[in-house]
């Protein structure tokens, strides 16, 4: 994620508060062991500068709260609970600019040892201005990473857990000091898995391809909209295993996630997909997805939060 300034308000340890107030110790057992579960959300400004569109709140806050059981956290607040201080949080911050969302959820004591029952859980919540995360009006270049995506019996790949994510740094960091934008992983069987932070697909004679869920996936909320937008558009979609070299031979590829929202990708170890350009379906994809953030496709509507700035 760029380096960026906090927003004046956070939420944390039960109110919101300034920013600069919410710290925690450097002995935190979350700082110490990985023990969090995060999301990621965007807000888009609307048109007309008044209110902030929040894109599939009550999804992303849904799956929070079922990472939040990977690590056994448990907090007085449900899923609803949570939209609702995202809300009033972003009404105070009142920005008058796209925003990223980062609700976490962590252990929170004073402890030692490796371990998730019987220590404090927490909730904090920050803003950040965000445009683009990785480029979407030009192809990225991209390599396969040696690093291989981390397995659901090791760590659950499918919910966002923090400590997990040393894995997607440590193939991010590979392609970027080889020349890379991002790393695509495969997973334990060698089947392409995902990027370093964003979901991916392939379109190969005019069909939409991406991994399935069971292939060591985060299952992404942008990705899940994505196949039914497709869906909606008429393109085919298939939810299967992808090899590596069908990154080679396939007719466009683009990453997608709340992040990366949808990246196209030119250049793959080296080699041009389709014309190294950004191909038809992905174009059309695109249209559609930015049109609905910004609260311009009625089709849509019911994805959007919208809440107003005073």
């Amino acid at each position: 994620m760029p380096r960026s300034e906090l927003l004046p308000y956070a939420f944390f340890e039960g109110q919101i508060v300034p920013s600069d107030q919410a710290k925690v110790s450097i002995a935190t057992h979350a700082l110490q062991y990985g023990t969090g579960v995060f999301g990621g959300i965007r807000g888009y400004l609307t048109a007309d500068g008044q209110a902030i569109n929040v894109f599939r709140l009550p999804d992303h806050t849904r799956r929070l709260m079922q990472s939040a059981r990977f690590i056994r956290a448990t907090l007085p607040y449900d899923a609803d609970g949570v939209a609702q201080i995202i809300v009033e949080l972003i009404k105070r911050n009142a920005p008058r600019f796209d925003v990223y969302i980062r609700p976490f959820i962590y252990k929170a004591d004073l402890e030692l040892g490796p371990k998730l029952r019987g220590i404090r859980d927490e909730l904090a919540i920050y803003l950040i201005p965000l445009q683009e995360y990785l480029p979407v009006t030009k192809p990225i270049r991209v390599m396969v990473s040696s690093w291989r995506r981390v397995e659901d019996n090791i760590i659950p790949s499918r919910g966002k857990v923090s400590g997990a994510y040393v894995n997607s740094a440590l193939a991010h960091d590979q392609a970027e000091e080889a020349g890379f934008d991002d790393a695509i992983m495969l997973n334990a069987e060698g089947k392409v898995a995902e990027a370093s932070g964003a979901n991916i697909f392939i379109v190969r004679n005019g069909t939409l391809i991406t991994s399935p869920i069971t292939a060591d996936i985060l299952e992404g909320i942008t990705r899940r909209t994505i196949i039914q937008y497709a869906h909606d558009l008429g393109i085919p979609v298939e939810e299967r295993e992808i090899d590596r070299t069908e990154l080679y031979i396939c007719d466009e590829i683009f990453l997608c996630g709340t992040g990366a929202q949808i990246s196209p990708v030119g250049v793959v170890d080296g080699r041009t997909v389709g014309n190294g350009e950004i191909g038809p379906i992905t174009k059309r994809l695109q249209e559609l997805f930015f049109a609905v953030v910004r609260g311009e496709e009625p089709r849509y509507q019911h994805f959007l939060t919208r809440v107003p700035l005073e």
